[in-house]
């Protein structure tokens, strides 16, 4: 009969990896976090102008009917369908994200040198959805502000990235 004592028992240090789904975990929590701030956003910004769930309404309209009515003069009526399937899929793509975010991050924690280049990466991944937006997403800002989905944007890449951070408090990113 054996007994061990706290002296037996391993320690994790900080050199050891965060387990892989500790990590995804983190990161889905994130892409949710930040879904969540850009969807309070767009409510603020919604309510505001008199028109509350428009702005889920639209991208839902553009993302399931393939834009059908957008180009019509008149705003599109509130419909609770395409609020709840685009917050649905928004959600979902957002945890996506940030579960890519955070198994990047892991990446960083072993290999600091790469953190500057994947830094890079997302500066120009956020650069490529502005224009990807303006170029291709016509109808849906010509229907919404493309200010108010530019600062959604950056809203969301702060709310995931402070997350992150808070989590990873001793992360370092050597050049």
């Amino acid at each position: 009969m054996t007994v061990q004592s706290d002296a037996t028992v391993a320690r994790p240090s900080a050199s050891v990896p965060v387990e892989m789904s500790t990590l995804y975990q983190e990161g889905m929590l994130a892409g949710v976090l930040a879904a969540a701030a850009v969807a309070i956003w767009f409510l603020i910004v919604d309510v505001l102008q008199g028109r509350p769930l428009y702005t889920p309404t639209v991208l839902g309209t553009a993302l399931f009917r393939h834009g059908a009515g957008l180009a019509a003069t008149e705003p599109l009526t509130v419909s609770a369908e395409m609020v709840l399937m685009f917050t649905w899929v928004h959600g979902l793509l957002f945890a996506a994200v940030g579960g890519v975010a955070a198994r990047l991050l892991g990446v960083v924690e072993q290999h600091p040198n790469v953190g500057f280049g994947i830094l890079l990466l997302f500066v120009v991944l956020q650069a490529g959805f502005t224009v990807v937006a303006v170029l291709v997403a016509q109808p849906v800002l010509q229907a919404l502000a493309w200010p108010a989905i530019l600062v959604a944007n950056l809203l969301a890449a702060a709310t995931m990235g402070l997350y992150l951070w808070w989590r990873h408090p001793n992360l370092r990113v050597s050049p």
